[in-house]
């Protein structure tokens, strides 16, 4: 498989997996009594709705460079963040909990209905490389989202769940840590974090994809 053809495959993979999370953020919290997200146009699968110049287009492509070059392993980015208003939920700590969770618990399930939909194909004999592979980036990266995005860390999700396990002046200064959150997020990736979970959620997708399906598709191209 050609690095052109692998990179365009995971920049697709990337979105299908990107979105959802961010669609799963504000759909929760239109539940809990949020309209911020559904106002601003954002419960949609639209991409257009939600690409972020940084997180869709320049690290994406930035990665596919490092990895055409270095031997980066993978492309990672994010969308837009959905607005989310705290102060409509009756418990303000533990609604940004349940749309935090909201996030991760998507991926999850898409990588489960992605290693599902995987098997049925190779069971019914599809060996189309590019198919399976293309279905294997999703179930691997919405695995890299849902675990990366669990961190502990300002502004991931795993900070508003941590939050709400803190005393309350301790939540507000984890929380304001949250306007250094490009920064955060990059010195993650230079510290090496992301391999790590990188290799983590490789060693999972392995488990539900299966050795005849990655013999099949080549994993991860």
């Amino acid at each position: 498989m050609t690095e052109l053809i692998y990179g365009l495959m995971a920049v697709g993979a990337l979105l299908v997996c990107v979105i959802p999370h961010e669609v799963a953020h504000g759909f929760v919290a239109w539940k809990l009594g949020d309209p911020t997200a559904r106002a601003a146009g954002r419960l949609t699968l639209n991409p257009l709705k939600h690409l972020d110049p940084v997180g869709s287009i320049i690290l994406p492509l930035g990665l596919l460079l490092l990895r055409r070059f270095a031997g980066f392993p993978i492309v990672f980015g994010w969308a837009k963040p959905v607005p989310v208003n705290p102060y409509y939920f009756r418990d303000t700590w533990k609604g940004m909990l349940y749309v935090s969770v909201a996030g991760p618990g998507t991926n999850f399930a898409m990588a489960l209905l992605a290693a599902g939909l995987g098997r049925a194909l190779v069971a019914l004999g599809v060996t189309n490389a590019y198919v399976l592979a293309f279905v294997a980036l999703v179930v691997l990266l919405s695995l890299v989202l849902g675990l990366f995005n669990l961190l502990p860390v300002p502004p991931l999700d795993g900070s508003k769940v941590l939050a709400y396990f803190l005393p309350v002046r301790w939540r507000i200064q984890l929380l304001r840590l949250e306007q250094f959150g490009i920064f955060i997020v990059l010195a993650l990736l230079l510290l090496g974090v992301l391999q790590a979970v990188f290799t983590g959620a490789e060693a999972i997708a392995f488990e539900l994809v299966g050795i005849r399906w990655a013999l099949l598709s080549r994993l991860w191209g």
